[in-house]
C-alpha cells in the first residue's frame, strides 16, 4: 500500500498487516510501482551480495528480511536446496512469485517451506513444513551439474501438481509432503561436512548465521576444549581441528547424536559427546577442578521476550561465570548470545561482572556478530541480534 502523511505526502510503499503489532512494514521509500520486476531487482540484489561475502561454504542465507530491504522474507541456501520463510502477511501472498523467482534464477532441486516459525502466529498465519517444489527425475541426494544448475528444472511449472516420483501436492494443487520427503542432505562448512534435515532441523536446517563465528574458533582452538550446548556439534568440530581433545555438551540426546553423525562424516575421533545439562555439568566441572583452554557457550535464546531478560542475564551470568573459572590461565572463552532483547552493552556487562565474581582478569580479544550473510540494517535494531564475545583470561 501507498502511505502518506496527514497532508497527502508520500512517505513509503509498506506491506500492511492488520493482525500484527508491526502494521506497516516498508517495502520502498521511493513512489514506485511494487511489481514482478521490482522484487526480481531486490532478489538478484541480495544474492550479489553474497556472492562478496560468502565463502568456504555451499550453505548460507540469500535473503535476510529487513536487513535486504525485504521485510518477512527469508530464504536459506543449501547447495542447490532452498528453504523460503514468508512471516508475514505481505510476504506470505508473494510466496509462489518467490518459488518461480527462485526455480527461474537458480534451477534448485528442491525448495521447502520452513513456515513453522511462531512470529507467524501473531500475524495470524498458519503454521506450514512442505515441500514447495521439487525437480523432476532428481533425488535429493544427486549433486548439481557442472555449472551449477540444475537442468531437469528448465521450463517446469511452478504449482503445478509434483509427479508421483517427487510428488507435489493434490488435485487442489495443495502442497504437501510425504514422510520420506527427501530433504535430509549434506552441506560444507569451512571444510567441514554436516547432515541436515530442511523439513525438520532447527530454523531452516541449520544455525548459518554462527558459520563465520565458528570458523574463528577453529582459529583459537587449542588444548583441551568444551563445547556447550553443542547441539549438532558445529563448533566442537570445528575446535577439533585446533584442539587435542573436545568435550561437546548437549541436553537432547538426538542433538547429540546427530553430533556423533557428524563427526564421523569427518573421520573426527578426538571428540567426547556427553548428554548432559549444562548448568549441572559446569558446576560438576568446577567441583571436581576441571579446566581447559578453549570454551565455548552457544545457548538458546535465553530472553525470547521483554519480560524474560531479568532471569536470562541470571542465566547468562551462571554459565559465563562457571566457564571462566574452569578456563586455564591464558584460555579463551568463546561466548555468545543470540537474544535480541539482550543488547552488546547489556551482554558486556553481564560478561564484567562474571569476571568479577569469578575473580578473573578477562581480556576482550574480539567483538563478533552474526554472519555478513546476516546484514544489519541502521536503523532496525532487532536485525543485529548475535553477540559473540573471544575472550582470553589474563591470570
Amino acid at each position: 500500500m501507498r502511505v502518506v502523511d496527514h497532508r497527502g505526502r508520500f512517505i513509503a510503499r509498506a506491506h500492511y498487516g492488520k493482525e500484527s503489532e508491526i502494521t506497516l512494514r516498508i517495502v520502498s521509500k521511493e513512489d514506485v510501482e511494487i511489481d514482478r520486476e521490482f522484487w526480481l531487482a531486490r532478489l538478484r540484489a541480495a544474492a550479489a551480495r553474497r556472492d562478496r561475502v560468502v565463502s568456504d561454504t555451499d550453505a548460507y542465507r540469500l535473503v535476510h528480511a529487513e536487513g535486504d530491504l525485504l521485510p518477512g522474507l527469508i530464504i536459506d541456501r543449501y547447495g542447490d536446496c532452498f528453504a523460503l520463510q514468508t512471516l508475514t502477511r505481505g510476504m506470505d501472498a508473494l510466496k509462489t512469485m518467490w518459488v518461480e523467482m527462485l526455480v527461474e534464477e537458480f534451477r534448485p532441486r528442491l525448495i521447502v517451506e520452513r513456515n513453522d516459525a511462531k512470529v507467524r502466529q501473531l500475524e495470524g498465519l498458519p503454521m506450514i513444513n512442505s515441500a514447495l517444489y521439487s525437480a523432476v527425475g532428481r533425488t535429493v541426494s544427486s549433486p548439481m551439474t557442472s555449472k551449477g544448475a540444475d537442468q531437469s528444472a528448465v521450463g517446469r511449472t511452478v504449482g503445478s501438481p509434483m509427479t508421483s516420483e517427487g510428488a507435489y501436492g493434490d488435485d487442489q494443487g495443495k502442497l504437501t509432503v510425504r514422510p520420506t520427503a527427501g530433504a535430509d542432505l549434506f552441506i560444507t562448512e569451512n571444510g567441514i561436512k554436516f547432515r541436515i534435515d530442511l523439513l525438520e532441523g532447527q530454523k531452516t536446517g541449520a544455525f548459518l548465521d554462527q558459520r563465520e563465528n565458528r570458523a574463528a574458533a577453529m582459529r583459537y582452538a587449542r588444548g583441551r576444549g568444551l563445547d556447550c550446548f553443542s547441539f549438532h556439534g558445529s563448533f566442537a568440530l570445528h575446535l577439533a581441528r585446533g584442539c587435542e581433545r573436545v568435550t561437546a555438551v548437549d541436553i537432547s540426546e538426538p542433538a547429540i547424536e546427530r553430533a556423533r553423525r557428524n563427526a564421523e562424516l569427518n573421520d573426527i575421533a578426538n571428540i567426547e559427546f556427553i548428554v548432559a545439562n549444562v548448568f549441572d555439568l559446569l558446576r560438576d566441572y568446577d567441583d571436581a577442578g576441571e579446566r581447559f583452554d578453549t570454551i565455548v557457550l552457544d545457548p538458546p535464546a535465553f530472553a525470547k521476550n521483554r519480560g524474560a531478560v531479568e532471569a536470562a542475564l541470571r542465566g547468562y551470568k551462571e554459565i559465563n561465570l562457571r566457564a571462566l573459572r574452569l578456563l586455564n590461565p591464558g584460555g579463551v572463552l568463546i561466548t555468545c548470545s543470540c537474544s535480541y532483547h539482550i543488547g552488546e552493552e547489556l551482554f558486556l556487562k553481564t560478561l564484567a561482572e562474571a569476571a568479577r565474581d569469578a575473580g578473573r582478569d578477562v581480556q576482550i580479544v574480539e567483538k563478533r556478530a552474526q554472519s555478513r550473510d546476516h546484514p544489519i540494517l541502521l536503523g532496525v535494531p532487532e536485525t543485529y541480534y548475535l553477540k559473540c564475545i573471544v575472550a582470553r583470561v589474563m591470570d
